[in-house]
């Protein structure tokens, strides 16, 4: 393992999907798991999100695509609180859920609004 990459992936992860997430699957990972965490961390985090040529609220917006493609709501619906800690605006979270709609389907539209719903409202209360 690259310890550099991995530290970078650990404050990128940190960052986007808030700390106490990233801290919480870490601890929870075992013998089965724990190489698969630190992969995902110095790879996805610290080669993909490391890379500075895409500006964070980019990635955002590609991974809510691409996940909502996939149909792995609850990995959405956590990249989606991802994009709102980015600094996507409500606007844009709008647009590239009409996107997702017309190019993955309404049904995947009509889960990720519902979702986006429940998460804006939330953020709202707070």
């Amino acid at each position: 393992m690259d310890k550099e990459r991995f530290e970078a992936g650990l404050a990128a992860r940190k960052a986007v999907l808030g700390e106490a997430y990233v801290e919480r699957s870490l601890a929870q990972a075992d013998d089965f798991n724990r190489d698969f965490q630190e992969v995902l961390t110095e790879f996805c985090w610290g080669s993909c999100w490391g890379d500075e040529t895409l500006s964070r609220q980019q990635r955002s917006l590609l991974n809510l695509g691409m996940i909502a493609a996939l149909n792995r709501m609850e990995e959405w619906e956590l990249h989606l609180r991802g994009a709102i800690r980015n600094g996507v605006t409500r606007d844009e979270i709008k647009a590239a859920l009409m996107q997702i709609a017309i190019y993955c389907g309404m049904p995947t539209g009509v889960e990720c609004f519902r979702i986006a719903r429940r998460v804006l409202a939330e953020q709202d209360q707070s």
